[in-house]
């Protein structure tokens, strides 16, 4: 179910009224907005049905989503509000530095767009460019992953240095041929808004994703380092569920002597666990979420023990 944050629909309504001439619709705002988030879930669960281990990650992205596409609605209302259309206010006295200014932090919000619309790709994108952590070649692929990124965000750093410095990317050390044409291109095209190659949502996306990504490293080589820890019963404090912190498959694991009952398997999935025949446990990632969820589960079952012998 999608988690939908608020609109300002009195915002929404200023804006609306300061350029345009017709009424403003009841919770039109609103609408448009849960439609996109509607339309990010939908890839979301999509997604989630052909890689069940990729819904941690997934659930993430769309509360993301829709999270920053909310704070973008609000903040584009106060933009439309800030100055009137001509076609309201009318041509006399006309405050121009204002409309400049209104103009500025439209780039700034279509900027922001961009991003947030990446965001959406990211879901779609969601199991076909993940690094799964059980592969054995994780940390590999991370921190190649990484140099990667890393020497791409100096590339475009340095582009668009160059530009600053000879307005031109001809003679470019760090493009082809090829790649100039293509830049070249990309800055005539109609939304490019910004005096430069390489647009700072760009290079803000790039960033958070080597930050991102450099956040797992660190955490996946502290799991692994560790090595897969077993806690007994008797650790647990609820007779007959082991828990094992596999590395090696990189998954949180609840191990029952017998087949838990209805109640208990409707918790386990309510708090993402799978069953894994190959495992014979209830299962999930092996992260900082995975092992917060299992304590819950455990907490909620000697709950449920404590009343059950009263």
């Amino acid at each position: 179910m999608a988690n939908y944050y608020h609109i300002n629909e009195s915002a929404a309504r200023t804006a609306h009224e300061a350029n345009h001439m017709s009424d403003y619709g009841k919770n039109s705002q609103t609408n448009e907005y849960r439609s996109y988030v509607d339309e990010a879930y939908a890839i979301g669960e999509e997604r989630k049905k052909r890689y069940p281990e990729e819904a941690e990650r997934i659930d993430y992205l769309c509360d993301l989503y829709a999270r920053k596409l909310s704070e973008w609605y609000n903040e584009n209302f106060r933009v439309e509000a800030m100055c009137p259309s001509i076609l309201i206010s009318g041509a006399g006295n006309f405050p121009t530095r204002k409309k400049a200014k209104q103009n500025a932090r439209r780039e700034s919000l279509m900027d922001k767009w961009k991003y947030i619309q990446s965001i959406r790709d990211r879901i779609a994108r969601c199991g076909t460019d993940a690094i799964k952590s059980n592969d054995e070649r994780a940390i590999e692929k991370l921190e190649l992953k990484i140099e990667r990124l890393t020497e791409a965000q100096e590339t475009m750093k340095a582009v668009n240095a160059y530009y600053r410095k000879n307005k031109t990317l001809d003679g470019c050390p760090d493009l082809t041929e090829e790649q100039t044409a293509k830049l070249k291109e990309a800055m005539s095209s109609g939304w490019h808004y910004e005096d430069k190659p390489f647009a700072s949502y760009q290079l803000t996306n790039n960033g958070a994703e080597i930050r991102r990504l450099k956040e797992r490293l660190a955490k996946l080589k502290e799991i692994k380092e560790a090595g897969t820890q077993e806690h007994s019963e008797e650790e647990v404090g609820i007779e007959g569920l082991t828990v094992v912190e596999n590395t090696e498959a990189m998954r949180i694991q609840l191990i029952f002597d017998d087949k838990p009952d209805e109640e208990t398997r409707a918790l386990l999935k309510s708090y993402g666990f799978r069953w894994s025949p190959r495992f014979t446990a209830w299962q999930r990632n092996l992260n900082d979420n995975g092992k917060w969820a299992a304590k819950k589960v455990i907490q909620l079952l000697k709950k449920r023990a404590e009343e059950a012998e009263q």
